[in-house]
């Protein structure tokens, strides 16, 4: 009779946990164990993203990253919607060109964006030591360039980011920040609008503005490169091209994105100055996308301290 038992539970059938996939509704930190103490590689899990679960325990979830050693990674559970789809459910959209926004804009309440573009010539002759300004003396500098697009209101940063990262980050050790992945195209945008990518620049963007505009750091980066190459393309760029070495005012330039945008856009621009330099411009926005007319037209008005200033020639 001792034995019965032993047969019994022998004969029991073993139940698999199936496996499903998840989206996080939030950017989290994919760790090597479950008391979260490393984190290979600094991988995080971008919103909009399927991942496919192996298990649930105690509140974590239990990752399969194809690629990355390990492969296997825990992440709070707090991380997810709670939304589930059949592992042998309609193949994900990863294959799209760019994941769709977890916070649409048809919704009532819009968001205000921040445009911040630098003439690349006054960054890199008051910053000299700067990759990006040191390689062939600066290159092709004379240009608008992105610096980054924020999220309003000013203290709308870092957005579900663990404190590990932002303290990275703060510390200007951008180069240890977690790898960005974005798509050929948004590379080439990178190349020519954001130089500053070769001193990290991009890192520290999206892990202290990008997290919290809410999409893939690709389709950000995307927007904001796309911004930055629509107002150098422009009549704005143009007109500081045609005078580099010189001395320009803000109403001249604001009169040039009301030509390239529309009447009052250039009451939605600040001039910024640095030693009598042409710095950058700030641009208010209201949405979120990749064309800056129906973004400016309805964007709240900026004073502007800086009236006039030189456009650096270096």
């Amino acid at each position: 009779m001792k034995n019965i038992p032993i047969l019994a539970t022998a004969l029991l059938p073993v139940v698999a946990l199936a496996r499903f996939t998840a989206q996080p509704s939030q950017t989290c930190e994919a760790y090597n164990n479950m008391k979260h103490t490393q984190n290979t590689h600094h991988v995080l899990l971008a919103p909009g993203h399927d991942y496919t679960v192996v298990k649930k325990h105690k509140g974590q979830y239990l990752i399969l990253l194809k690629g990355e050693s390990p492969a296997q990674r825990w992440v709070d559970g707090s991380c997810f919607s709670g939304k589930k789809h059949s592992q042998n459910a309609e193949k994900s959209n990863h294959s799209k060109k760019y994941e769709k926004p977890i916070f649409s804009n048809t919704k009532k309440v819009t968001k205000t964006e921040l445009l911040v573009l630098s003439w690349q010539n006054a960054f890199c002759e008051t910053h000299p030591k700067k990759q990006e300004c040191r390689q062939d003396g600066g290159g092709d500098a004379g240009h608008l360039t992105l610096h980054g697009l924020w999220p309003q209101p000013r203290n709308n940063v870092y957005c579900n980011v663990p404190k590990k990262t932002v303290s990275r980050d703060k510390f200007h050790q951008w180069k240890t920040l977690p790898n960005i992945d974005t798509e050929p195209e948004t590379l080439e945008l990178m190349d020519r609008y954001m130089p500053g990518y070769v001193s990290y620049l991009h890192k520290h963007e999206w892990i202290k503005h990008g997290t919290c505009y809410g999409t893939t750091p690709d389709r950000y980066f995307h927007d904001a490169l796309t911004l930055a190459k629509e107002v150098d393309n422009s009549a704005v760029g143009t007109l500081l091209k045609k005078n580099i070495g010189k001395r320009i005012t803000l109403g001249v330039i604001r009169h040039a994105f009301d030509q390239a945008f529309g009447m009052g856009a250039g009451q939605r621009v600040e001039m910024k100055c640095d030693r009598g330099l042409l710095s950058e411009l700030w641009i208010n926005l209201r949405g979120q996308g990749d064309h800056l007319k129906p973004l400016i037209a309805h964007a709240p008005k900026r004073k502007s301290r800086c009236r006039q200033a030189i456009v650096d020639a270096k």
